[in-house]
């Protein structure tokens, strides 16, 4: 019997342990006992793709592709359902998840499944797992996720990613009902309208940055002169709503994402830290805006509420 028939079949004996303790609300063990992780599911993955898989969807680990993001897009030609074995399709799936909070997990793939299908999606591996250098990457509409180890040094999230929601319709409605993104909205109006009148007209701009492929989460590198009013002029209660919004913004990801990011946040300073909303791109004329976005020297999270949420995100120890 070959390497890569003992591969597939220990994956699938694997697959079926972890599936199942999936099912009875068990946390998935990986091959030695301990608890899988998205990272030790990757190299599963990887231990069972064919070498026609391969040739679709893994390459070098300093590929151009790996530092590409868009809104809409899948990263390779494949697809889930067309390309990979169903025991491929259920791993994959624990490794989207695991790369969410438990509570999250399952809303997130119900919005991935409603916007454009999770077994549409595409996939993407670079280097080799295990090696201390690969990242593998999912992306379809409205979803660009990345799992890398910690092998992409000093990078949130392994680099850019991507969420968003279309949720009742293409153009939602003010208010954006039924939207699993939105509350991240209410909380930074919340903080906005705790700002005085002078901070008010600070933070609140015009046209926001638009969409335009990777330079949209391009990084500035700038502790002054950013967009908006820097958190360093907010009063020590708004500082404490400056946290909840970057505590809601972060609550979708796993606990080791969002302590990484928000070590990067601090290592470069919360105060230098700025928010911005902006007017013309405001859903239904309410003053609830829509469009808004936290800046840093080395961090972007723009949320994009119209037509629906789009929502791009880059934490970086430096530009």
């Amino acid at each position: 019997m070959s390497t890569n028939d003992l591969n597939r079949r220990d994956f699938v004996r694997a697959t079926a342990v972890t599936g199942a303790a999936a099912l009875a609300g068990i946390p998935a063990l990986a091959a030695d006992g301990k608890q899988a992780t998205s990272e030790t599911l990757v190299q599963q993955l990887h231990s069972t793709l064919t070498e026609k898989q391969k040739a679709a969807c893994t390459f070098p680990f300093e590929h151009e592709l790996r530092f590409a993001i868009n809104n809409n897009w899948h990263i390779t030609k494949t697809r889930l359902d067309r390309d990979f074995t169903k025991e491929q399709q259920e791993l994959i799936k624990q490794i989207f998840q695991g790369l969410h909070s438990p509570e999250w997990a399952d809303k997130v793939v119900g919005q991935v499944d409603h916007d454009g299908g999770f077994n549409k999606s595409s996939i993407a591996l670079f280097g080799e797992p295990g090696s201390g250098k690969f990242e593998f990457v999912l992306t379809g509409r409205h979803v660009t996720r990345r799992c890398d180890g910690d092998s992409v040094e000093g990078a949130a999230f392994g680099g850019p990613i991507f969420y968003g929601h279309a949720a009742e319709d293409f153009h939602e409605s003010a208010g954006h009902p039924g939207n699993v993104y939105w509350y991240q909205a209410k909380r930074a109006n919340e903080l906005f309208q705790a700002l005085d009148g002078k901070q008010r007209a600070q933070a609140l701009l015009g046209k926001s940055r638009g969409e335009k492929g990777k330079e949209t989460v391009k990084l500035s590198g700038k502790t002054t002169d950013l967009a908006g009013l820097a958190v360093s002029e907010f009063s020590a209660d708004q500082k404490e709503l400056a946290e909840k919004v970057l505590e809601d913004l972060l609550a979708p990801f796993r606990e080791a994402d969002r302590k990484e990011s928000m070590k990067l946040i601090q290592k470069n300073g919360f105060d230098n830290l700025h928010f911005s909303y902006y007017k013309n791109e405001n859903i239904g004329d309410d003053e609830v805006w829509d469009v808004w976005q936290v800046e840093g020297p080395a961090m972007v999270w723009y949320f994009r509420g119209k037509p629906h949420v789009h929502t791009w995100v880059h934490i970086r120890e430096s530009a």
